[in-house]
Protein backbone atom coordinates (compact mmCIF):
# COMPACT_ATOMS: atom_id res chain seq x y z
CA UNK A 1 0.00 0.00 0.00
CA UNK A 2 2.94 2.54 1.06
CA UNK A 3 4.58 1.66 -2.31
CA UNK A 4 1.48 2.73 -4.15
CA UNK A 5 1.27 5.73 -2.40
CA UNK A 6 5.10 6.53 -3.42
CA UNK A 7 4.18 5.95 -7.10
CA UNK A 8 1.00 8.37 -6.76
CA UNK A 9 3.19 11.18 -5.11
CA UNK A 10 6.19 10.64 -7.39
CA UNK A 11 3.69 11.10 -10.01
CA UNK A 12 2.88 14.46 -8.80
CA UNK A 13 6.49 15.50 -8.26
CA UNK A 14 6.69 14.34 -11.79
CA UNK A 15 4.42 16.55 -13.30
CA UNK A 16 4.88 19.57 -11.20
CA UNK A 17 8.81 19.23 -13.27
CA UNK A 18 7.07 19.12 -16.53
CA UNK A 19 4.94 22.18 -15.57
CA UNK A 20 8.20 23.94 -14.27
CA UNK A 21 10.80 22.60 -16.86
CA UNK A 22 8.34 22.23 -20.42
CA UNK A 23 10.33 25.18 -22.35
CA UNK A 24 13.35 23.56 -21.23
CA UNK A 25 12.24 20.31 -22.36
CA UNK A 26 11.07 21.26 -25.32
CA UNK A 27 14.67 22.64 -26.16
CA UNK A 28 16.18 19.85 -25.09
CA UNK A 29 14.63 17.14 -27.31
CA UNK A 30 14.38 19.34 -30.39
CA UNK A 31 18.39 19.81 -30.09
CA UNK A 32 18.15 15.70 -29.77
CA UNK A 33 16.13 15.24 -32.84
CA UNK A 34 17.61 17.93 -34.99
CA UNK A 35 21.48 18.21 -34.06
CA UNK A 36 23.41 14.64 -34.05
CA UNK A 37 25.67 15.84 -31.31
CA UNK A 38 22.41 15.98 -29.13
CA UNK A 39 20.95 12.86 -30.53
CA UNK A 40 22.57 10.46 -27.62
CA UNK A 41 19.89 12.11 -25.25
CA UNK A 42 17.00 10.66 -27.21
CA UNK A 43 17.87 7.06 -25.11
CA UNK A 44 18.46 7.98 -21.84
CA UNK A 45 14.83 8.07 -20.54
CA UNK A 46 14.08 4.72 -21.95
CA UNK A 47 16.80 2.93 -20.44
CA UNK A 48 16.69 5.12 -16.94
CA UNK A 49 13.14 4.20 -17.10
CA UNK A 50 14.27 0.37 -18.21
CA UNK A 51 16.34 -0.56 -15.04
CA UNK A 52 13.63 0.90 -12.78
CA UNK A 53 11.13 -1.49 -14.29
CA UNK A 54 13.12 -4.43 -13.97
CA UNK A 55 14.19 -3.38 -10.42
CA UNK A 56 10.97 -1.70 -9.08
CA UNK A 57 10.00 -4.96 -6.62
CA UNK A 58 13.14 -4.12 -4.22
CA UNK A 59 11.38 -1.05 -3.91
CA UNK A 60 8.97 -2.28 -1.32
CA UNK A 61 11.74 -2.94 1.14
CA UNK A 62 12.89 0.18 0.93
CA UNK A 63 11.92 3.02 3.98
CA UNK A 64 11.05 7.03 3.50
CA UNK A 65 12.51 7.20 7.12
CA UNK A 66 14.97 10.18 7.30
CA UNK A 67 15.16 10.76 4.11
CA UNK A 68 12.85 14.48 4.03
CA UNK A 69 15.77 16.48 4.67
CA UNK A 70 17.70 15.01 2.69
CA UNK A 71 14.76 15.47 -0.43
CA UNK A 72 14.33 19.01 1.21
CA UNK A 73 17.89 20.13 0.72
CA UNK A 74 18.00 18.93 -3.47
CA UNK A 75 14.75 20.15 -3.60
CA UNK A 76 16.24 23.88 -2.97
CA UNK A 77 19.09 22.97 -5.23
CA UNK A 78 17.12 22.10 -8.34
CA UNK A 79 14.74 24.97 -7.58
CA UNK A 80 17.60 27.28 -7.56
CA UNK A 81 19.23 26.25 -10.83
CA UNK A 82 16.09 26.69 -12.15
CA UNK A 83 15.38 30.43 -11.30
CA UNK A 84 19.58 31.06 -12.12
CA UNK A 85 19.16 29.37 -15.29
CA UNK A 86 16.74 32.52 -16.63
CA UNK A 87 19.15 34.83 -15.12
CA UNK A 88 21.21 35.95 -17.99
CA UNK A 89 23.51 38.09 -15.19
CA UNK A 90 23.74 34.94 -13.17
CA UNK A 91 23.92 32.10 -16.03
CA UNK A 92 25.96 32.85 -19.65
CA UNK A 93 23.37 32.20 -22.28
CA UNK A 94 25.23 29.28 -23.36
CA UNK A 95 24.84 27.37 -20.39
CA UNK A 96 21.45 28.00 -19.20
CA UNK A 97 19.57 25.51 -20.96
CA UNK A 98 22.85 22.89 -19.21
CA UNK A 99 22.57 24.39 -16.13
CA UNK A 100 18.20 23.94 -16.40
CA UNK A 101 18.17 20.27 -17.30
CA UNK A 102 20.75 19.57 -14.92
CA UNK A 103 18.74 21.21 -12.36
CA UNK A 104 15.20 19.40 -13.19
CA UNK A 105 17.94 16.36 -12.85
CA UNK A 106 18.20 16.98 -9.27
CA UNK A 107 14.54 17.52 -9.24
CA UNK A 108 13.63 13.84 -10.36
CA UNK A 109 16.62 12.53 -7.75
CA UNK A 110 14.79 14.76 -5.20
CA UNK A 111 11.28 13.18 -6.16
CA UNK A 112 12.85 9.98 -5.81
CA UNK A 113 13.89 10.16 -2.30
CA UNK A 114 11.16 11.86 -1.05
CA UNK A 115 8.81 9.05 -2.18
CA UNK A 116 11.05 6.13 -2.18
CA UNK A 117 13.82 6.83 0.71
CA UNK A 118 17.14 7.29 0.87
CA UNK A 119 17.70 3.77 1.15
CA UNK A 120 16.39 2.98 -2.54
CA UNK A 121 18.30 5.73 -3.42
CA UNK A 122 21.61 3.48 -3.14
CA UNK A 123 19.48 0.70 -4.91
CA UNK A 124 18.69 2.30 -7.77
CA UNK A 125 21.65 5.12 -7.76
CA UNK A 126 22.77 3.89 -11.09
CA UNK A 127 19.39 4.67 -13.16
CA UNK A 128 19.29 7.89 -11.21
CA UNK A 129 22.96 9.03 -11.93
CA UNK A 130 22.32 7.94 -15.74
CA UNK A 131 19.57 10.89 -16.31
CA UNK A 132 22.45 13.72 -15.70
CA UNK A 133 23.48 12.03 -19.53
CA UNK A 134 20.32 14.07 -20.42
CA UNK A 135 21.53 17.29 -20.03
CA UNK A 136 22.43 19.19 -22.76
CA UNK A 137 26.28 20.03 -22.69
CA UNK A 138 26.81 24.11 -23.78
CA UNK A 139 28.44 24.05 -27.16
CA UNK A 140 32.36 25.56 -26.13
CA UNK A 141 32.50 22.16 -24.25
CA UNK A 142 31.15 19.79 -27.62
CA UNK A 143 33.75 22.14 -29.66
CA UNK A 144 36.49 21.08 -27.27
CA UNK A 145 35.49 17.17 -27.54
CA UNK A 146 35.37 17.29 -31.32
CA UNK A 147 38.92 19.01 -31.96
CA UNK A 148 40.05 16.44 -29.35
CA UNK A 149 38.79 14.15 -31.53
CA UNK A 150 40.15 15.25 -34.99
CA UNK A 151 43.47 15.47 -33.54
CA UNK A 152 43.34 12.32 -31.69
CA UNK A 153 42.34 10.54 -34.71
CA UNK A 154 44.62 12.50 -37.22
CA UNK A 155 47.66 11.29 -34.57
CA UNK A 156 45.75 7.51 -35.23
CA UNK A 157 45.66 7.42 -38.94
CA UNK A 158 49.23 8.91 -39.04
CA UNK A 159 50.64 6.22 -36.98
CA UNK A 160 48.54 3.67 -38.86
CA UNK A 161 50.05 4.63 -42.30
CA UNK A 162 53.64 4.70 -40.68
CA UNK A 163 52.95 1.21 -38.94
CA UNK A 164 52.68 0.01 -42.65
CA UNK A 165 54.96 1.57 -44.48
CA UNK A 166 53.01 4.10 -46.04
CA UNK A 167 54.61 7.40 -46.41
CA UNK A 168 52.46 10.46 -44.77
CA UNK A 169 52.74 14.10 -44.15
CA UNK A 170 50.98 15.43 -41.40
CA UNK A 171 49.55 19.14 -40.90
CA UNK A 172 47.31 19.29 -37.58
CA UNK A 173 44.42 17.31 -39.20
CA UNK A 174 45.30 17.17 -42.95
CA UNK A 175 47.46 14.20 -43.76
CA UNK A 176 49.06 13.56 -46.74
CA UNK A 177 49.88 10.02 -48.22
CA UNK A 178 51.12 9.46 -52.17
CA UNK A 179 47.89 10.06 -54.26
CA UNK A 180 45.50 11.29 -51.67
CA UNK A 181 45.31 14.27 -49.11
CA UNK A 182 43.01 14.02 -46.46
CA UNK A 183 41.32 16.21 -44.04
CA UNK A 184 39.80 15.07 -40.41
CA UNK A 185 36.84 17.31 -40.53
CA UNK A 186 34.68 18.26 -37.88
CA UNK A 187 32.44 15.74 -39.14
CA UNK A 188 35.45 13.04 -39.12
CA UNK A 189 35.12 13.22 -35.37
CA UNK A 190 32.37 11.17 -35.45
CA UNK A 191 30.85 13.00 -32.04
CA UNK A 192 27.50 10.86 -32.10
CA UNK A 193 28.60 7.70 -32.53
CA UNK A 194 31.77 8.35 -30.04
CA UNK A 195 28.70 9.46 -27.36
CA UNK A 196 26.28 7.28 -28.11
CA UNK A 197 29.32 4.36 -27.71
CA UNK A 198 30.15 5.31 -24.65
CA UNK A 199 26.74 5.45 -23.47
CA UNK A 200 25.61 2.12 -24.51
CA UNK A 201 28.73 0.82 -23.06
CA UNK A 202 27.66 1.95 -19.51
CA UNK A 203 24.57 0.35 -20.25
CA UNK A 204 25.66 -2.87 -20.83
CA UNK A 205 28.42 -3.05 -18.15
CA UNK A 206 25.35 -2.37 -15.54
CA UNK A 207 23.17 -4.65 -16.79
CA UNK A 208 26.03 -7.71 -17.04
CA UNK A 209 28.01 -7.46 -14.86
CA UNK A 210 28.70 -6.89 -11.16
CA UNK A 211 31.77 -5.41 -10.32
CA UNK A 212 32.29 -1.91 -9.86
CA UNK A 213 35.94 -1.97 -11.48
CA UNK A 214 35.00 -4.39 -13.95
CA UNK A 215 31.97 -1.46 -15.21
CA UNK A 216 34.16 1.24 -14.95
CA UNK A 217 36.96 -0.40 -17.35
CA UNK A 218 34.30 -1.26 -19.74
CA UNK A 219 33.56 2.70 -19.36
CA UNK A 220 36.78 3.43 -19.73
CA UNK A 221 37.54 1.39 -22.31
CA UNK A 222 35.00 3.07 -24.75
CA UNK A 223 36.67 6.37 -25.06
CA UNK A 224 40.10 5.02 -26.80
CA UNK A 225 37.52 2.68 -28.64
CA UNK A 226 36.22 5.81 -30.06
CA UNK A 227 39.20 7.04 -31.16
CA UNK A 228 39.93 3.97 -32.54
CA UNK A 229 36.67 3.27 -34.33
CA UNK A 230 37.39 6.93 -35.92
CA UNK A 231 40.56 6.07 -37.41
CA UNK A 232 39.58 2.59 -38.91
CA UNK A 233 37.15 4.06 -40.87
CA UNK A 234 39.34 6.40 -41.82
CA UNK A 235 41.81 4.82 -42.88
CA UNK A 236 39.54 2.16 -44.15
CA UNK A 237 37.99 5.05 -46.85
CA UNK A 238 41.55 6.45 -47.68
CA UNK A 239 42.24 2.91 -48.92
CA UNK A 240 39.56 1.97 -50.78
CA UNK A 241 39.66 5.94 -52.04
CA UNK A 242 43.33 5.41 -53.33
CA UNK A 243 43.47 1.61 -54.65
CA UNK A 244 39.55 1.15 -55.81
CA UNK A 245 37.46 3.87 -56.38
CA UNK A 246 37.56 7.49 -55.40
CA UNK A 247 33.97 7.47 -54.79
CA UNK A 248 34.52 5.74 -51.64
CA UNK A 249 35.74 9.40 -50.08
CA UNK A 250 32.42 11.22 -51.05
CA UNK A 251 30.20 7.87 -51.35
CA UNK A 252 27.42 6.34 -48.23
CA UNK A 253 30.45 4.49 -46.89
CA UNK A 254 31.62 7.63 -46.00
CA UNK A 255 28.06 9.86 -45.03
CA UNK A 256 26.35 7.03 -43.92
CA UNK A 257 28.85 4.05 -42.69
CA UNK A 258 29.46 5.36 -39.69
CA UNK A 259 27.02 3.18 -38.22
CA UNK A 260 29.12 0.09 -39.37
CA UNK A 261 32.42 0.76 -37.78
CA UNK A 262 30.25 1.67 -34.65
CA UNK A 263 28.85 -1.81 -34.77
CA UNK A 264 32.60 -3.13 -34.78
CA UNK A 265 33.66 -1.30 -31.91
CA UNK A 266 30.27 -2.37 -29.89
CA UNK A 267 31.36 -5.90 -30.91
CA UNK A 268 34.55 -5.09 -29.38
CA UNK A 269 32.54 -4.16 -25.97
CA UNK A 270 30.79 -7.27 -25.45
CA UNK A 271 34.10 -9.44 -26.19
CA UNK A 272 35.20 -7.11 -23.29
CA UNK A 273 32.35 -7.93 -21.62
CA UNK A 274 32.46 -11.58 -22.11
CA UNK A 275 35.55 -12.06 -21.19
CA UNK A 276 35.27 -10.06 -17.63
CA UNK A 277 31.76 -11.96 -17.08
CA UNK A 278 34.26 -15.10 -16.91
CA UNK A 279 36.77 -13.90 -15.05
CA UNK A 280 33.79 -13.04 -12.11
CA UNK A 281 32.62 -16.32 -12.86
CA UNK A 282 35.84 -17.84 -11.69
CA UNK A 283 35.85 -15.47 -8.31
CA UNK A 284 32.25 -16.43 -7.19
CA UNK A 285 33.33 -19.77 -5.96
CA UNK A 286 36.62 -18.69 -3.75
CA UNK A 287 33.95 -15.95 -2.24
CA UNK A 288 31.42 -18.41 -1.24
CA UNK A 289 34.26 -20.99 -0.12
CA UNK A 290 35.37 -18.19 2.10
CA UNK A 291 32.19 -16.98 2.92
CA UNK A 292 31.30 -21.08 4.06
CA UNK A 293 34.65 -21.02 6.35
CA UNK A 294 33.42 -18.12 8.41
Amino acid sequence: MRTGKAYIQLGVFSALSLALWWSALGETFSRALHDDQYSHILMILPVSAAFFILDRTKLKACSTRNSTLVSVVIFVVALVGLFAAKRPAIIPLEFQLTVSIAALVFWWVASFIACFGFSALRIFLFPLCFLFWIVPWPQSFLDLLIRLLQQYSATGVSWTFQLLGIPVLRDGVILSIPGLTIEVARECSSIRSSLILLVSSMVLAQFFLRSIARKTIVTLIAVPLSVGKNVVRIFTLSMLGVHVNRGFLTGRLHHEGGIVFYAGALGVIFLLIYWLQRQEAKSIPGKVLQAAAR
